[in-house]
């Protein structure tokens, strides 16, 4: 792997975390006015014109995949609506930054997924990094504790889903169009955000929502596509680390939009999970070297 593909993939990874948080945040402010779901349904319905777009200039609609592929992207759509509903949900009663340190365990699950269901070789260091990381998860949700929020299992949902969608997309053929994989994901999750609002009363949506919800899908779109591109673009041991920048967006969003600072325990719990993730990469980085 070239070192320029490494610093494409990090560059993409980076921009592809930071949109995300973006997104994020002002998903979890259009909350504040707008139905769930209705917000969720207006998103998709602006990121698919232009994605639709992409998919008709490219001809990627009319291409045959074989069923594997086809049984990956529906395993990957249904993962990510899943992660829709259940991250959302968190995000709307829990603080952004909270939510965002759980969600850095993400590479430590991808790792312990390889080991259990791709048979990817995994050693001691890098289970005991996995097990101190989600000792941090554990931190940050202190179940039975006075600052348990209920709440945060969905993130933790969230991270379970979220591994699903990213072991199916790095088990997707190359040759997999990074619009197709984009444009039937975003299709799905708008689709599924539909079916409740049939028969509900909707709530009526005002400029500033409307300029919010236009740019929460430019950045959904964007991250979603830097995402697909930054999984197939580098050394997975490179780029995965720049993951964890989301941390800083969030920290500086939370404080900017809501006011919120994590209390100390929560960033003891951030700190815990961010340094596991570093080691069990540093791992795999010296074991890829090493064959």
């Amino acid at each position: 792997m070239r070192l320029n593909d490494n610093f494409l993939g990090a560059a993409l990874m980076t921009c592809c975390v930071l949109a995300y948080v973006l997104n994020d945040a002002i998903m979890k402010l259009l909350f504040l006015d707008i139905d769930f779901f209705q917000a969720i349904f207006l998103r998709g319905l602006v990121s698919l014109p232009p994605l639709l777009i992409l998919a008709l200039v490219t001809k990627t609609l009319v291409q045959q995949y074989s069923r594997k592929n086809k049984q990956l992207i529906i395993i990957r759509i249904l993962a990510e609506i899943g992660t829709t509903v259940t991250f959302l949900s968190a995000l709307k009663y829990m603080p952004l930054a909270n939510v965002t340190a759980i969600l850095q365990s993400l590479p430590l699950a991808i790792t312990m997924a390889a080991a259990l269901f791709l048979r990817e070789r995994v050693g001691w260091r890098r289970w005991s990094a996995i097990l101190i990381g989600f000792t941090g998860v554990l931190i940050i949700i202190r179940p039975g504790l006075a600052g348990f929020n209920s709440y945060s299992l969905l993130a933790l949902a969230a991270v379970i889903l979220l591994t699903i969608r990213e072991i199916s997309t790095r088990k997707l053929d190359s040759e997999i169009p990074t619009i197709t994989v984009a444009f039937s994901t975003t299709l799905g999750i708008t689709v599924f955000a539909a079916l409740p609002l049939i028969g509900s009363e909707w709530v009526e949506v005002h400029i500033t929502s409307w300029l919010l919800i236009i740019i929460s899908a430019a950045a959904v779109t964007v991250a979603t596509l830097f995402g697909i591109v930054a999984m197939r673009t580098g050394d997975i041991s490179f780029v995965s680390p720049f993951r964890y920048t989301s941390l800083i967006g969030a920290l500086g969003l939370g404080v900017l939009f809501f006011g919120e600072w994590p209390d100390g325990v929560t960033l003891l719990g951030a700190f815990i999970i961010v340094f596991s993730g570093f080691y069990s990469l540093h791992r795999e980085h010296i074991l890829s070297a090493s064959k």
